[in-house]
């Protein structure tokens, strides 16, 4: 879920959706990377490659390639105007981005790296709050043969709306065994019962990371129900320190059933609050995919470095938990992803090996506490972890709505 202080994604290369083993056996693959470079011959010396000029700045778009080649190359691209622009090296037909560089300031060079085989392209120019324009297009022939190689057609906003609604639904689905789950948890410290309220903490708040990707539009609700004692003055006794936390804290430090009863009620008022709420709340379409990548970034960043353990030592538990939200997000991506991620077939199996590591440390339903592992299984569970985090950036990126007019 939410959490302080987690890194932002940045817009990643296309390209990067299809990894290496694409490129072998595609005709055309692009990266690109940020960064100015001087608009001359002395990168090319640097690099050994051929380095081609060309211009995207308004009736200027795709000007300057003139002489096309195929294999590997870069394109110095100069935005000569005087607003930024969005720049996509594309298939002339279809429209598949096999490129792009994003901001190119006033006065900037900025590279794209390619490695072109035979096919028809184009540049389009998309300069910030002006009108779109696309360059001529330019055959390329006599590279490895083929037209076109891994590529990716542009998600619009369109495309997000079916599976973000089809994920709202799920969410409101969630809502009732959530608002049971922490009910239970109050009636056992009501009771006093608190070994009792230790069995049913677990629970609940393993249903509520399960729902992952909709942290954005809790807004404030997940602050309160999830919370933890980050940039809080107080920490544990901070008066704002609130929901599962809290009460983990209280369940594990030896509070009174008396003391956690005001937290418990809060808690079941504020999952009502969020279930009333959400049958009037809207997702941003945007936030899908982003989402299917932060919830294992959430999970390597504070799960898996025992960040938000309060007592309970139950971050591997979340981080399973996780993973199920993650594999619900992409399940309403799919049908989008199936036609520009070649690679879901090894997401997939990703996804399967660490959730077998994970679940082999599940007896009982007792959970091996992080501190608890081994150095080499701990250095496992943190590269399955961070692995799937950087193939579901690509994920990110692909439903990354991008300019196409």
């Amino acid at each position: 879920m939410s959490r302080p202080g987690a890194i932002p994604l940045s817009r990643r290369a296309l390209v990067g959706v299809c990894g290496a083993a694409a490129v072998a056996v595609a005709a055309v693959s692009a990266s690109w990377w940020p960064g100015d470079r001087p608009h001359d011959g002395a990168v090319a010396a640097a690099d050994g490659l051929p380095h081609t000029g060309v211009e995207v700045s308004g009736g200027k778009c795709g000007r300057g390639w003139d002489h096309a080649r195929p294999g590997i190359q870069v394109f110095e691209l100069h935005n000569g105007s005087d607003r930024a622009a969005e720049v996509y090296l594309r298939d002339a037909r279809s429209g598949a981005a096999y490129g792009e560089v994003d901001g190119i300031g006033p006065g900037t060079t900025r590279t794209l790296r390619a490695d072109l085989g035979d096919g028809t392209y184009s540049f389009a120019c998309f300069p910030d709050d002006g009108a779109p324009a696309v360059g001529p297009k330019v055959r390329v022939h006599g590279g490895r043969g083929g037209h076109g190689g891994p590529a990716a057609r542009p998600v619009d906003q369109h495309d997000l709306i079916p599976p973000t609604l089809s994920y709202q639904h799920w969410i409101a689905g969630r809502m009732g065994p959530l608002l049971d789950a922490t009910e239970k948890l109050r009636s056992a410290i009501d009771d006093g019962d608190l070994a009792r309220a230790r069995e049913a903490w677990l629970p609940a708040h393993l249903t509520y990371e399960r729902m992952g990707a909709a942290y954005g539009t809790f807004d404030d609700a997940d602050g309160a129900i999830n919370g933890t004692t980050a940039s809080l003055p107080g920490g544990v006794h901070d008066k704002d320190f609130t929901g599962f936390h809290r009460i983990e804290h209280g369940l594990w430090h030896g509070e009174s059933a008396s003391s956690l009863r005001p937290f418990a009620d809060r808690l079941v008022e504020d999952v009502r609050t969020l279930r009333k709420d959400w049958s009037q709340a809207r997702m941003d379409p945007l936030d899908l995919g982003l989402r299917a990548h932060e919830i294992l970034e959430n999970t390597v960043q504070f799960e898996l470095t025992g960040r938000t353990d309060y007592g309970s030592h139950s971050n591997l538990a979340t981080a399973r938990a996780n993973l199920d939200g993650t594999r619900v997000a992409l399940s309403r991506l799919r049908p989008l992803l199936a036609s520009r991620y070649p690679r879901m077939g090894r997401l997939d199996d990703e996804l399967d090996g660490m959730q077998a590591r994970l679940d082999g440390h599940e007896h009982d339903g007792h959970w091996t506490p992080l501190g608890e592992l081994g150095r080499m299984e701990r250095e496992k569970v943190n590269a399955d972890a961070s692995e799937l985090v950087e193939r579901l950036a690509d994920i990110a990126a692909l439903c990354d709505v991008r300019r196409t007019r």
